[in-house]
């Protein structure tokens, strides 16, 4: 078995309003960083997981992502595998 650590980024859809973006917009406009034109709030999701090899890795993620971290309905989802190192 191998170690990998799956990066994971969920993001509001596109079409989805973003309250917390237009939140975080609108405070720093009001501190004067001019020129932000939008901003979209997500997360950010670090994994530890075992493997017999990457392709079951990825599997495992996708699996982790579509059935308890993101709802399909409002978010999109992309990562990133990397092996453990040490």
């Amino acid at each position: 078995m191998k170690v990998f650590v799956a990066e994971i980024e969920v993001m509001p859809r596109k079409e989805i309003l973003d309250p917390q973006g237009k939140a975080i917009a609108l405070g720093l406009a009001n501190l004067g960083l001019e020129g932000v034109q939008e901003v979209r709030m997500g997360k950010h999701i670090q994994l530890q997981l075992q493997a017999t090899d990457e392709a079951e890795a990825v599997q495992k993620t996708e699996a982790a992502c579509r059935q308890l971290l993101v709802n399909a309905i409002m978010e999109d989802f992309t990562f990133q595998l990397h092996p453990q190192q040490g």
